[in-house]
């Protein structure tokens, strides 16, 4: 199963998210996001550990626990949407944007 943890102290890193959530059970991954930009954490980041029983019982036990003096927030992960593909015209149909053009 995939957790998903928000409200991330931005000292947290991989490790310690993995550290976290190690005494529930096997995890397969632990993952703070960081931004690409600067190299920084976001504040969130995933776990994903096998057995789905020792998933949910740390979800429940973490979900609302201070963890590095922040309130973390602790849910299953819900599946990546497909993103619509992106219009460079937005719609507008082309043209020059209408009205009477005098030269």
């Amino acid at each position: 199963m995939n957790i998903f943890i928000a409200g991330l102290s931005y000292n947290v890193n991989d490790a310690d998210l993995q550290d976290l959530f190690q005494e529930y059970g096997e995890i397969t991954s632990a993952k703070v996001v960081m931004d690409r930009m600067t190299g920084k954490s976001k504040g969130y980041g995933f776990v994903e550990m096998e057995n789905n029983e020792a998933a949910n019982k740390a979800i429940a036990e973490l979900n609302g626990a201070e963890y590095d003096g922040r309130t973390i927030s602790v849910s299953e992960a819900r599946p990546r949407e497909e993103r619509p593909a992106r219009s460079f015209n937005n719609n507008r149909g082309g043209g020059y944007g209408g009205g009477r053009n005098r030269y």
